[in-house]
Formats: structure tokens, C-alpha cells, sequence
């Protein structure tokens, strides 16, 4: 079981080489992460955009061009298209979204005929977070995709963090449905959804992992509070996965790891289209970009 990402980029170098598809990567960020991860041998890189503006980051940041294939495109939107037409077309493993609004590239992934979208998918988010203060890697959704899902909607989440997990090496994940308590109260949608995806999961409906819910965060984390609190449950305590109720939830846990929490390392990608999608915040740093290639490059085909 892969436990941080030093580990996963370990196992990735023994393993061929994908190619990633930079999506307007014309950025220092996207450039300087995607130069590491070709220099740490887990991807071939190929940026598209404006060539110019490759080059001069390329002169300011000292990184050698000859890492990259350049696909000289100036227009942004096109160059997106361009991107996912090379992954749609088999000449590229994995998209990245370069500096690019979210809205443009999710669109250009979406689109009915030159998209990534396979029919009746469901596109989700997974996050994956190394926390010091937790003993292994934890996979969470969705931060980014789906505002308020519903129950159709939840279970493909789930399944999206269960397949992430079982990437990093987790026989049978253990996951948790996030709600504000682990009580079973009627009133609180959270809850009632929580706890009929966990009976589907009981009865087998979703294979290959272990579900409970509703589940608050501390006991989904902390064996402490699950002693204090006498709560049986096959997964408190000790989750791989967390699912949230929605999405403001999701994104302020992610953001409180990365703003407030030292030693966090973070990775995330766009799950359920043809291809992993590299999609962080143009905000987050070169490592969490690194690493996101890499948790993309471990779940290509």
C-alpha cells in the first residue's frame, strides 16, 4: 500500500513513462510541475499554447525546453481543444489543465462530440490528501464538480474514491460518509443518504469496499473519539475515503488542509471522463500540481 506520495513516485518509475497533454501550458507553475515530473520519469510532457510564452517562462524559470514537446497554438481556447483531442485521439495518456479557467477546460472535456465524456458518465473530483497527523494517504470528493449531488450522484463518487484508493494499493477501502453527526436524524439529508448508500454497501450493491455513514469527520478519523463516543463501525477511525455531502464541505476540508495545516502534500484529478484530468486551483503550488500529475499518471490505462 502506497502511503505518501515519495512512495507513489517510487512505484511510478519502475513503470512506463505516460504522456501528458498540458492544456494552455503557458504558465511558470504548470511548466516548472510538469518539468519535474518529467524529469522524475513518470511522464513525457507535451505543452500546448502560445510558443512564445512557453519559452520566455522556460528563460526566467532555467528550465530546458528540450524536456517538452511544444505544440505551438496561440489561442487559448483551441489550444484546450487541441489538448483533448490528443487524449481522445490516443496521443496522450492524461489532460492537465495549464493557466486556463476551469470553466473553459471542464468545457472542452464536456463537449458531446469532441469531449472526453463517455455516454451517461458522471464527472466527479478526487482528492487526495498526506496529512502528518493521519497514518496514510486519504481520498476525498468532491471538492470541485459537483455542487449538491444527488443519491445517483453520491454513489458514483463513491465508487470514483474507492477505484483512487485501490490505485494506491488499498485492498478494500474503507469509506465514510461525512455528515455533521453520526447520529441517524431524519431531518438532515446528509444523514438519510449516508446511511443508504452504507446499507448498499452492507448488501453488496457497491463491491470491493466498506461503507458506514453517517459519519462526523472526528470519528471517521480519530479511534479516540470512537472510543469516547462507544460508536461500532467498520470504518470510523480508520477511513481511506471521505465523501461530503456536497461541496462547500468538501472545499473548505480540502482548503483548511492547505492553509492551515504544516507538512500537508495534496493531489487531484477529474475522474469519470475517458482519461484522468489533472484540474487543481491555478492557486495551488508547483508540489500540489506535481503531485496531481503523478496520482494521474498512477490511474492511466
Amino acid at each position: 500500500m502506497i502511503t505518501n506520495f515519495d512512495e507513489l513516485f517510487e512505484q511510478l518509475r519502475s513503470k512506463p513513462k505516460k504522456r501528458l497533454a498540458a492544456a494552455w501550458g503557458v504558465d511558470d507553475h504548470t511548466i516548472s510541475a510538469v518539468g519535474l515530473a518529467v524529469k522524475e520519469g513518470i511522464v513525457e510532457g507535451i505543452l500546448v499554447g502560445d510558443e512564445k510564452m512557453i519559452l520566455e517562462v522556460c528563460a526566467k524559470e532555467n528550465i530546458d525546453p528540450k524536456l517538452f514537446t511544444i505544440i505551438p497554438n496561440d489561442n487559448e481556447l483551441k489550444s484546450i481543444a487541441q489538448a483533448v483531442e490528443m487524449v481522445k485521439t490516443g496521443k496522450a495518456d492524461i489532460l492537465m489543465k495549464g493557466l486556463c479557467s476551469t470553466d473553459k477546460y471542464m468545457r472542452a472535456i464536456l463537449d458531446k462530440e469532441k469531449g472526453l465524456l463517455p455516454p451517461k458518465a458522471i464527472l466527479s473530483h478526487v482528492c487526495v490528501i498526506q496529512n502528518p497527523n493521519y497514518p496514510k494517504l486519504l481520498c476525498l470528493a468532491d471538492i470541485a464538480v459537483i455542487p449538491a449531488p444527488d443519491l445517483k450522484q453520491k454513489i458514483a463518487i463513491v465508487k470514483y474514491a474507492v477505484n483512487t484508493s485501490k490505485a494506491l494499493g488499498v485492498e478494500t477501502p474503507k469509506v465514510a460518509m461525512i455528515a455533521a453527526t453520526e447520529q441517524m436524524l431524519a431531518g438532515m439529508p446528509a444523514c438519510v443518504e449516508a446511511a443508504m448508500i452504507a446499507k448498499m454497501g452492507d448488501r453488496g450493491q457497491i463491491p470491493g469496499c466498506l461503507i458506514d455513514g453517517p459519519l462526523a469527520l472526528d470519528v471517521a478519523l480519530s479511534p479516540e473519539a470512537v472510543a469516547i463516543k462507544k460508536l461500532n463501525s467498520c470504518v470510523a477511525g480508520d477511513a481511506d475515503c471521505l465523501v461530503f455531502p456536497n461541496i462547500e464541505s468538501a472545499n473548505v476540508f480540502y482548503k483548511t488542509n492547505s492553509q492551515l495545516a504544516n507538512g500537508v502534500r495534496l493531489a487531484a484529478m477529474v475522474t469519470g471522463a475517458s482519461a484522468p484530468c489533472v484540474l487543481s486551483s491555478r492557486a495551488d503550488s508547483i508540489d500540489t500540481k506535481l503531485n496531481s500529475i503523478a496520482l494521474a499518471a498512477l490511474t492511466a490505462k
